[in-house]
Protein backbone atom coordinates (compact mmCIF):
# COMPACT_ATOMS: atom_id res chain seq x y z
CA UNK A 1 0.00 0.00 0.00
CA UNK A 2 2.48 2.45 0.52
CA UNK A 3 4.82 1.14 -2.03
CA UNK A 4 1.69 2.13 -4.30
CA UNK A 5 1.50 5.65 -3.04
CA UNK A 6 4.63 6.30 -3.40
CA UNK A 7 4.78 5.41 -7.12
CA UNK A 8 1.19 7.58 -7.46
CA UNK A 9 3.37 10.58 -5.54
CA UNK A 10 6.43 9.92 -7.78
CA UNK A 11 4.23 10.01 -10.82
CA UNK A 12 2.42 13.40 -9.58
CA UNK A 13 5.70 15.06 -8.75
CA UNK A 14 6.77 14.09 -12.34
CA UNK A 15 4.05 15.28 -14.03
CA UNK A 16 4.53 18.82 -12.16
CA UNK A 17 8.12 18.92 -12.95
CA UNK A 18 7.60 18.47 -16.53
CA UNK A 19 4.45 21.22 -16.53
CA UNK A 20 7.05 23.85 -14.90
CA UNK A 21 9.68 22.63 -17.55
CA UNK A 22 7.00 23.36 -20.13
CA UNK A 23 5.31 26.74 -18.60
CA UNK A 24 7.90 27.95 -15.96
CA UNK A 25 9.36 30.41 -17.55
CA UNK A 26 6.12 32.01 -18.78
CA UNK A 27 4.28 31.95 -15.83
CA UNK A 28 6.89 33.81 -14.31
CA UNK A 29 7.12 36.59 -16.81
CA UNK A 30 3.43 37.05 -16.68
CA UNK A 31 3.73 37.43 -13.45
CA UNK A 32 6.38 39.68 -13.20
CA UNK A 33 4.68 41.87 -15.95
CA UNK A 34 1.69 42.41 -13.76
CA UNK A 35 3.62 42.75 -10.30
CA UNK A 36 6.05 45.31 -12.32
CA UNK A 37 2.82 46.94 -13.46
CA UNK A 38 0.66 47.14 -10.54
CA UNK A 39 3.75 48.66 -9.07
CA UNK A 40 4.44 51.31 -12.00
CA UNK A 41 0.62 52.05 -11.66
CA UNK A 42 0.94 53.01 -7.75
CA UNK A 43 3.90 54.79 -8.59
CA UNK A 44 2.18 57.05 -11.00
CA UNK A 45 -0.57 57.34 -8.82
CA UNK A 46 1.67 58.32 -6.06
CA UNK A 47 3.12 61.31 -8.92
CA UNK A 48 0.18 62.19 -9.96
CA UNK A 49 -1.34 62.85 -6.41
CA UNK A 50 2.27 64.58 -5.55
CA UNK A 51 1.54 67.33 -8.69
CA UNK A 52 -1.17 67.94 -7.70
CA UNK A 53 -0.53 68.76 -4.24
CA UNK A 54 2.23 71.01 -5.13
CA UNK A 55 0.57 72.25 -7.83
CA UNK A 56 -2.35 73.65 -6.12
CA UNK A 57 0.31 75.12 -3.46
CA UNK A 58 1.25 77.56 -6.17
CA UNK A 59 -2.17 78.02 -7.24
CA UNK A 60 -2.82 79.25 -3.43
CA UNK A 61 0.12 81.56 -3.56
CA UNK A 62 -1.32 82.66 -6.76
CA UNK A 63 -4.30 83.89 -5.56
CA UNK A 64 -2.74 85.13 -2.00
CA UNK A 65 -0.86 87.32 -4.04
CA UNK A 66 -3.55 88.89 -6.45
CA UNK A 67 -5.54 89.47 -3.60
CA UNK A 68 -2.95 91.60 -1.59
CA UNK A 69 -2.18 93.10 -4.92
CA UNK A 70 1.51 91.91 -5.46
CA UNK A 71 1.94 90.87 -8.53
CA UNK A 72 5.31 90.15 -8.72
CA UNK A 73 5.23 87.45 -6.20
CA UNK A 74 1.80 86.30 -8.23
CA UNK A 75 4.14 86.28 -11.61
CA UNK A 76 7.16 84.17 -9.72
CA UNK A 77 4.33 81.67 -8.02
CA UNK A 78 2.61 80.94 -11.52
CA UNK A 79 5.90 81.23 -13.62
CA UNK A 80 6.47 78.08 -11.50
CA UNK A 81 3.67 76.61 -11.60
CA UNK A 82 4.03 76.89 -15.66
CA UNK A 83 7.55 75.60 -15.47
CA UNK A 84 6.78 72.30 -13.37
CA UNK A 85 3.27 71.59 -13.25
CA UNK A 86 2.00 72.70 -16.75
CA UNK A 87 -0.43 69.51 -17.23
CA UNK A 88 -2.55 69.94 -14.22
CA UNK A 89 -5.77 71.35 -13.78
CA UNK A 90 -4.39 73.68 -11.12
CA UNK A 91 -2.15 75.17 -13.62
CA UNK A 92 -5.02 75.84 -16.27
CA UNK A 93 -7.31 77.41 -13.34
CA UNK A 94 -4.36 80.16 -12.49
CA UNK A 95 -4.13 81.13 -15.71
CA UNK A 96 -7.73 82.05 -16.11
CA UNK A 97 -7.47 83.74 -12.48
CA UNK A 98 -4.28 85.47 -13.59
CA UNK A 99 -6.21 86.84 -17.12
CA UNK A 100 -9.00 87.87 -14.93
CA UNK A 101 -7.09 90.16 -13.07
CA UNK A 102 -4.79 91.90 -15.38
CA UNK A 103 -7.95 92.30 -17.60
CA UNK A 104 -9.13 94.26 -14.77
CA UNK A 105 -6.04 95.91 -14.61
CA UNK A 106 -6.43 96.99 -17.53
CA UNK A 107 -3.43 95.02 -18.56
CA UNK A 108 -5.17 93.41 -21.76
CA UNK A 109 -1.87 91.47 -23.97
CA UNK A 110 -0.58 89.99 -20.78
CA UNK A 111 -4.51 88.50 -20.35
CA UNK A 112 -3.98 87.72 -24.30
CA UNK A 113 -0.38 85.90 -23.78
CA UNK A 114 -2.06 84.03 -20.53
CA UNK A 115 -4.93 82.95 -22.17
CA UNK A 116 -3.36 82.02 -25.14
CA UNK A 117 -1.35 79.37 -23.17
CA UNK A 118 -3.92 78.04 -21.31
CA UNK A 119 -5.45 77.57 -24.93
CA UNK A 120 -2.46 75.23 -25.82
CA UNK A 121 -1.77 73.80 -22.44
CA UNK A 122 -5.04 73.27 -20.93
CA UNK A 123 -8.12 70.54 -20.63
CA UNK A 124 -10.87 70.57 -23.00
CA UNK A 125 -12.97 72.49 -20.75
CA UNK A 126 -9.87 75.02 -19.82
CA UNK A 127 -9.40 75.45 -23.62
CA UNK A 128 -12.91 76.83 -24.03
CA UNK A 129 -13.22 78.62 -21.55
CA UNK A 130 -9.91 80.66 -22.14
CA UNK A 131 -11.07 81.04 -25.96
CA UNK A 132 -13.97 82.54 -24.68
CA UNK A 133 -12.36 84.92 -22.58
CA UNK A 134 -10.07 85.75 -24.92
CA UNK A 135 -12.32 86.56 -27.27
CA UNK A 136 -13.75 89.11 -25.05
CA UNK A 137 -10.10 90.67 -24.51
CA UNK A 138 -9.97 90.81 -28.64
CA UNK A 139 -13.08 92.49 -28.91
CA UNK A 140 -11.63 94.80 -26.20
CA UNK A 141 -8.80 95.98 -28.35
CA UNK A 142 -11.25 96.23 -31.37
CA UNK A 143 -9.52 93.10 -32.76
CA UNK A 144 -13.03 91.64 -33.98
CA UNK A 145 -11.86 89.31 -36.66
CA UNK A 146 -9.16 87.82 -35.02
CA UNK A 147 -11.90 87.56 -32.28
CA UNK A 148 -13.79 85.29 -34.41
CA UNK A 149 -11.27 82.80 -35.43
CA UNK A 150 -10.40 82.25 -31.78
CA UNK A 151 -13.93 80.73 -31.52
CA UNK A 152 -13.88 79.10 -34.95
CA UNK A 153 -12.86 75.87 -32.83
CA UNK A 154 -14.87 72.72 -32.00
CA UNK A 155 -16.38 73.13 -28.43
CA UNK A 156 -17.29 70.80 -25.53
CA UNK A 157 -21.27 71.43 -25.49
CA UNK A 158 -21.91 72.99 -22.30
CA UNK A 159 -20.10 76.19 -24.23
CA UNK A 160 -21.60 76.03 -27.11
CA UNK A 161 -24.52 78.61 -25.40
CA UNK A 162 -21.55 81.03 -24.64
CA UNK A 163 -19.58 80.34 -27.93
CA UNK A 164 -22.55 81.54 -30.23
CA UNK A 165 -23.29 84.66 -27.83
CA UNK A 166 -20.01 85.92 -28.04
CA UNK A 167 -19.91 85.15 -31.87
CA UNK A 168 -22.55 87.59 -31.37
CA UNK A 169 -21.60 89.80 -29.43
CA UNK A 170 -18.15 90.30 -32.37
CA UNK A 171 -20.75 90.49 -35.39
CA UNK A 172 -22.46 93.36 -34.03
CA UNK A 173 -19.60 95.31 -33.39
CA UNK A 174 -18.53 94.27 -36.93
CA UNK A 175 -21.70 95.87 -38.13
CA UNK A 176 -23.45 93.07 -38.77
CA UNK A 177 -26.92 92.31 -37.06
CA UNK A 178 -27.99 89.49 -39.47
CA UNK A 179 -25.45 87.55 -38.28
CA UNK A 180 -25.38 88.54 -34.75
CA UNK A 181 -29.06 87.80 -34.37
CA UNK A 182 -28.61 84.20 -35.86
CA UNK A 183 -25.32 83.74 -33.45
CA UNK A 184 -27.98 84.91 -30.58
CA UNK A 185 -30.63 82.68 -31.50
CA UNK A 186 -28.41 79.75 -31.21
CA UNK A 187 -26.79 80.95 -27.88
CA UNK A 188 -30.39 81.54 -26.68
CA UNK A 189 -31.47 78.07 -27.75
CA UNK A 190 -28.87 76.56 -26.36
CA UNK A 191 -28.41 78.18 -22.79
CA UNK A 192 -29.97 76.55 -20.11
CA UNK A 193 -33.75 78.24 -19.81
CA UNK A 194 -33.36 78.89 -15.82
CA UNK A 195 -29.71 80.83 -16.34
CA UNK A 196 -30.25 84.46 -16.13
CA UNK A 197 -27.59 85.12 -18.77
CA UNK A 198 -30.42 83.58 -21.05
CA UNK A 199 -32.45 87.02 -20.25
CA UNK A 200 -29.24 88.99 -21.38
CA UNK A 201 -29.23 87.12 -24.81
CA UNK A 202 -33.25 87.64 -25.30
CA UNK A 203 -32.50 91.62 -24.35
CA UNK A 204 -29.85 91.48 -27.61
CA UNK A 205 -32.16 89.70 -29.77
CA UNK A 206 -34.99 92.65 -28.66
CA UNK A 207 -32.48 95.28 -29.18
CA UNK A 208 -31.51 94.08 -32.79
CA UNK A 209 -35.33 93.88 -33.44
CA UNK A 210 -35.43 90.05 -33.20
CA UNK A 211 -37.28 87.77 -31.32
CA UNK A 212 -35.46 84.63 -29.63
CA UNK A 213 -38.66 82.48 -30.70
CA UNK A 214 -37.49 82.69 -34.67
CA UNK A 215 -34.86 80.37 -34.53
CA UNK A 216 -37.06 77.72 -32.86
CA UNK A 217 -40.15 78.81 -35.54
CA UNK A 218 -37.67 78.15 -38.55
CA UNK A 219 -36.81 75.22 -37.69
CA UNK A 220 -40.15 73.95 -37.23
CA UNK A 221 -41.03 75.44 -40.62
CA UNK A 222 -38.28 73.85 -42.14
CA UNK A 223 -39.23 70.16 -40.74
CA UNK A 224 -42.58 70.75 -42.00
CA UNK A 225 -41.41 71.44 -45.31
Amino acid sequence: MATHLDLEEQKQLDQLKHFWNSWGTLITSVLLVVFLGIAGWNGWQYWQKRQAVQAAGLEFAVDQALTAKDQARADQAFAELKDKYAGTAQASQTALLMAKASVEAGKLDDAKAVLNWVTEKGDEGSKALARIRLSAVLEQQKSFEEGLKVLDFAMPEAFAGLQADRRGDLYAALGKPQEAVTQYQAAYKALDKDLDYRHLVEFKLNALGAAPEAAALVKTTASEN
